[in-house]
């Protein structure tokens, strides 16, 4: 079992940044790829970054790349997600999600979720 609490979310002007974390309960915490999500109101949840067990491999969405950054400390069973450049459509709950095997790119390969952090880009 893996717990999972999101934090860093808020309210942020376009260009701005914000540093999500996720903290992890638990001492397999690297034994799980790691990622974010997102849903904004009224749509699906989407993938946003994932890293795997070692951080040695990422994959990013295609409208997050080059301004998103995900990293791990397994030493501190926390995961990170830096997001510069910010845009109002990014805004959303964010979602961090762990997962027993590969990097997970889609929901239903997610076995655990955490309860989502508000990041909300104002014009």
């Amino acid at each position: 079992q893996v717990h999972l609490i999101e934090s860093g979310g808020g309210l942020v002007q376009a260009g701005g940044s914000l540093r999500l974390s996720c903290a992890a309960s638990g001492r397999t915490f690297s034994r799980y790829s790691l990622g974010w999500f997102r849903q904004a109101p009224g749509k699906e949840r989407e993938f946003v970054a994932a890293i795997s067990r070692s951080g040695g491999t990422t994959d990013y969405a295609d409208s997050v790349k080059g301004r998103f950054t995900i990293s791990r400390d397994n030493a501190e069973n926390t995961v990170y997600l830096q997001m510069n450049s910010l845009k109002p459509e990014d805004t959303a709950v964010y979602y961090c999600a762990a997962n027993r095997a590969t990097i997970a790119t889609a929901t239903y390969d997610i076995d655990y979720w955490g309860n989502g952090t508000l990041v909300t880009v104002s014009s």
